[in-house]
């Protein structure tokens, strides 16, 4: 990674990584020495987060995509994200003056429902393409044709 390079419009600003860099866990000691710093960790996994792309196609200037997945996924399984979600709406409702935690709940109906049935057997089957039904039925009918056009032995 070079020294110096060009930004990301989903790169962290000072501002937001002042925010944000706390709320992290905190370095392992010992170990090998770290070839990122976690800011640009960060800027990687917001990059994808926010482009909707896939991990291998990060830029080449943002730290490897395999060590911003490896973070990523470590913070998922540890509940780093849902901690720092949960921290970061608190702040925001105290300083809108409400309470920390919400005091109710929306819930749409849409949502919610489900079937009786429940498992595999309430999901719809595959739906083939119109080619390869058409493919289907003249398998049927030509081993259909096949078949009685054979004489009995």
């Amino acid at each position: 990674m070079a020294a110096r390079r060009l930004t990301y419009q989903t790169d962290l600003t000072d501002e937001a990584w002042q925010i944000l860099a706390p709320l992290l866990p905190p370095e392992k000691p010992g170990g090998r020495p770290r070839t990122y710093p976690r800011r640009e960790v960060m800027n990687g996994i917001h990059y994808v987060r926010r482009a909707g792309c896939a991990w291998r196609l990060m830029p080449h200037d943002l730290p490897q995509w395999q060590t911003s997945y490896q973070y990523f996924r470590a913070w998922q399984h540890d509940g780093t994200w849902l901690r720092r979600h949960d921290q970061l709406r608190a702040e925001v409702r105290a300083r809108m003056g409400r309470q920390p935690q919400p005091s109710a709940a929306i819930s749409d109906a849409q949502t919610v429902k489900t079937t009786e049935k429940g498992g595999r057997t309430a999901t719809m089957g595959g739906r083939n393409s119109t080619a390869a039904t058409a493919i289907a039925s003249l398998r049927r009918r030509v081993s259909s044709c096949v078949s009685w056009s054979t004489p009995p032995t």
